[in-house]
């Protein structure tokens, strides 16, 4: 078992784990980290802790220090350097043509490098375009091509349901989305409908899935008969979430509505296939 504290780096970014030592460290509390990156600013977001070495990456690094104010003004200034480097990079990108969209830039906390995130449509040419950025900065240049959820989750922004983006606000990491999630949960299929800002499926899709995967598993399908406290029915209508069952009773012309619950007490599933 090895003890950690979780450090988040950006609002809603990816959890990592580091060696505390023996650093005291509260919750919410800035520390200085050393990364593969090089040295980092990051909030501590998960209390000390163990966890199993499955569940870290070793060689576990060792968490700095404590920042300090001093620390806090370095990231600052990096922002601020970070916005000017912002609109020189689009005047290059335009100067070369490139058919890119520049989204956002960030400085390493040790100003050892500069990170450029862009998004096309292609892969794009542009070592020209790195060579200029870095005889005008006078360091490490890295240009990274993002996704458009990446650059959604970047950009934040308010969601259909009117809220603001999960993927800006609490999402670390963006879990696979499918089709097939929106079926299940008897949702329209308009791209529109089901779509965010980013042009994908709504991350949200995913949340709710486990509930109706397990709700399928217990309910019969429409059009199967099965055995009722009142006869044998076909099922016409499902309402997954509530676990509650629209039946037609063969030979009665009758349609009532049973709980799963209920016809559990009653011993009475019993699914027969109508074909």
């Amino acid at each position: 078992m090895y003890d950690v504290v979780g450090v988040r780096f950006k609002k809603a970014g990816k959890i990592y784990y580091f060696d505390p030592g023996e650093l005291t460290i509260a919750d919410g509390e800035y520390v200085i980290v050393e990364t593969i990156r090089g040295i980092e600013f990051g909030k501590v977001v998960i209390n000390k802790k163990q966890v199993s070495e499955n569940d870290v990456v070793l060689p576990l690094k060792k968490v700095i220090r404590v920042a300090d104010p001093k620390d806090r003004l370095i990231v600052e200034e990096n922002k601020n350097a970070a916005k000017e480097a912002y609109d020189v990079c689009v005047e290059k990108v335009l100067a070369h043509s490139l058919d890119m969209k520049l989204v956002d830039v960030e400085y390493t906390f040790d100003r050892n490098k500069v990170i450029f995130y862009f998004t096309a449509d292609g892969r794009i040419d542009f070592r020209e375009l790195v060579k200029d950025l870095a005889a005008i900065f006078r360091t490490r240049i890295e240009l990274r091509q993002i996704g458009v959820r990446d650059e959604a989750k970047l950009l934040g922004g308010i969601g259909p349901c009117g809220r603001m983006l999960c993927c800006s606000t609490f999402l670390g990491d963006f879990e696979p989305v499918s089709i097939k999630m929106a079926k299940d949960q008897n949702l329209s299929l308009n791209p529109t409908k089901i779509s965010g800002l980013c042009g994908r499926l709504m991350c949200c899709l995913k949340y709710e899935n486990d509930e109706y995967e397990t709700a399928k598993e217990q309910l019969p399908d429409v059009g199967e008969v099965i055995a009722t406290p009142n006869g044998q029915g076909r099922v016409i209508g499902l309402n997954i979430l509530e676990r509650i069952l629209q039946i037609e009773l063969v030979g009665k012309e009758q349609i009532v509505e049973f709980t799963l619950d209920e016809l559990t007490k009653e011993g009475a599933v019993s699914f027969q296939s109508t074909e």
